[in-house]
């Protein structure tokens, strides 16, 4: 692509004008040093205008790596052979407590789809969701896979503000590849039915998994169209046990493209740098892609996992907010307040209304 041609898409998306499908697929074609740094310069500039230098923080609480799933790309899949474990009530309090105390802005309560759970109508994890954001003051995210929705309507009726659930991909063939026996419309419509009870929704997508180009495009089109309020891309990871082989160094400069143009469609959403692919060391360039939230802080030695690497830099601390603000520092930017966060929460909440 000739830089004419850079220069007009970056101008236009500057303008706040939607890029098209083929205009997103040449900029996801970029190789060259120069037209990058042009693509994450635009990023960080609709970054700054909208949220200025403050990045929000979320805890991490992946309180069980049970499943009834057998994803291809998934560690905690049912058929692997791995340590199990599942928090109680006043583990996921206790956590909650000091990772509120540490300084995030948001806690994420994650699990895996738990038949333990499914099949006694979610009982604990209510009682745990609602004791920890009662007790935290804090901003809730839940992330308990496919649900009825009846419970999504409960969970949205008591105040849990945000509710994950990732497609990972929006091409039908890819989803039956990676998502197996799972149905692609009953995954989507349970988000959508989150947004219209008056939940906000996070929506992601994996690279590295097979997708072409025009498949991304089409993946962010789609979350733009669905106006999620918080859009993700992920790198694969390989683990063993899992049957899709994937390659995070071969992959990575995919998902830092992926970040930026989120950004130059998906303005006002929020864009995760997340700490479970590279662990610490990977946070700078994803938030040089235009990112303004770090997912994954994890407390170290509560025998936590990540979801994409189990185990990377957690035990040593490094998944901290203490670890994160000295690279925040370094660039310029800054941890958001508990008030800056949840004024964002109430500023998307009343576009919906």
């Amino acid at each position: 692509m000739n830089n004419y041609k850079i220069d007009d898409i970056l101008k236009k998306a500057l303008s706040g004008n939607t890029l098209k499908k083929d205009e997103i697929v040449d900029i996801l074609s970029l190789d060259n040093e120069n037209d990058l740094n042009k693509l994450y310069n635009a990023a960080r500039e609709i970054r700054n205008r909208n949220f200025m230098n403050k990045i929000f923080l979320y805890g991490f609480v992946y309180f069980s790596n049970y499943c009834r799933n057998n994803c291809n790309f998934c560690y905690s899949r049912k058929s692997n052979n791995i340590e199990r474990y599942r928090k109680n009530t006043d583990e996921i309090i206790d956590i909650s407590l000091r990772l509120k105390d540490s300084g995030v802005n948001l806690i994420d309560l994650t699990m895996g789809e738990d038949p333990f759970y499914h099949n006694s109508d979610f009982k604990d994890v209510f009682n745990a969701s609602f004791e920890a954001k009662k007790q935290t003051n804090l901003p809730m995210m839940i992330s308990p896979g496919v649900v009825d929705h009846d419970l999504i309507d409960r969970f949205s009726s008591s105040g849990i503000e945000w509710y994950a659930l990732y497609q990972e991909t929006h091409n039908r063939n890819l989803f039956e590849l990676l998502r197996k026996d799972q149905d692609y419309d009953i995954r989507m419509n349970a988000k959508l039915h989150a947004k219209s009870s008056g939940m906000l929704i996070e929506e992601g997508i994996l690279v590295g998994v097979g997708e072409t180009l025009e498949d991304i495009a089409d993946s962010i089109l789609e979350m733009k169209k669905m106006e999620a309020d918080q859009v993700r891309v992920m790198t694969y990871v390989s683990h063993e046990g899992i049957p899709l082989k994937g390659d995070v160094e071969l992959n990575k400069e995919l998902e830092f493209k992926t970040i930026a143009v989120m950004r130059l469609l998906c303005q006002n959403s929020l864009i995760p740098a997340s700490l479970d692919i590279e662990g610490i060391d990977g946070l700078k360039p994803r938030l040089d892609a235009g990112a303004n939230v770090i997912t994954s802080i994890i407390l170290p030695s509560e025998g936590l996992q990540g979801v994409a690497q189990s185990c990377k830099d957690i035990d040593d601390g490094n998944r901290s907010v203490e670890t994160v603000n000295k690279i925040l520092n370094e660039m310029n930017l800054k941890a958001a307040t508990s008030s800056e966060y949840s004024s964002y929460i109430s500023s998307r909440k009343a576009l919906y209304v």
